[in-house]
């Protein structure tokens, strides 16, 4: 936050979008797989939205005193995993669906002060986490390699599934958060934006 303050002189817009998998079925999966999958899906943008809240709230009580309304953009992402599950993501799945709760439960609390606070569950987007396991690479967390992408069978299966017929790009990725970013989504509050290509009936939730 205080990078951010010293960048800029003021915090507007908050986006938490840190995550990675740690995918395994339920049965076999591990403690540390389960804690680490909340920890950084879950804790930390609670953590990130409680240590931004001094700089959203602060500024917006002087302009409700002053009988300005100036709107400041919390967006939190989650999946459309945390909304309907998934097989092999008990652990990203539960982190994703907390995601959602911590959303509306800021929103209620922190409207009034006309700071939106929103989410958007992604379906299968084309991004380095989703590419092909084998071609994206890994990821060094705490020290240890963490290999990404998901298997190539299990890719075409989830873009034959997608109505749209196809996986969503990086541009359509930010387009979603840039939306609840932008004053057109001002009267937006609490609300979880699919974003999905129709994925798993994921056009409401």
């Amino acid at each position: 936050m205080r990078t951010a303050i010293d960048a800029w002189g003021q915090l507007d817009i908050v986006v938490n979008n840190a995550g990675y998998t740690l995918d395994g079925m339920a049965h076999k999966l591990e403690d540390d797989a389960f804690q680490r999958m909340l920890d950084i899906h879950l804790v930390v943008p609670f953590r990130v939205c409680r240590a931004a809240a001094p700089h959203l709230r602060e500024p917006a009580k002087r302009e409700r005193n002053e009988g300005r309304e100036v709107f400041r953009k919390i967006v939190n992402v989650s999946s459309v995993s945390g909304l309907m599950g998934n097989v092999g993501q008990a652990n990203y799945s539960a982190g994703k669906a907390g995601v959602v709760g911590l959303t509306k439960t800021l929103a209620k609390e922190w409207g009034l002060l006309r700071v939106n606070v929103n989410a958007v569950a992604f379906g299968f987007m084309d991004t380095r986490l989703t590419a092909a396991r084998g071609t994206a690479g890994a990821l060094r967390i705490d020290g240890e390699e963490v290999e990404i992408g998901i298997p190539a069978e299990q890719r075409d299966a989830l873009t034959t599934d997608n109505p749209l017929g196809r996986r969503g790009t990086a541009q359509e990725t930010a387009g979603g958060i840039f939306f609840l970013c932008s004053p057109w989504s001002n009267y937006v509050h609490g609300q979880v934006l699919n974003v999905t290509g129709g994925y798993l009936g994921g056009m409401t939730s």
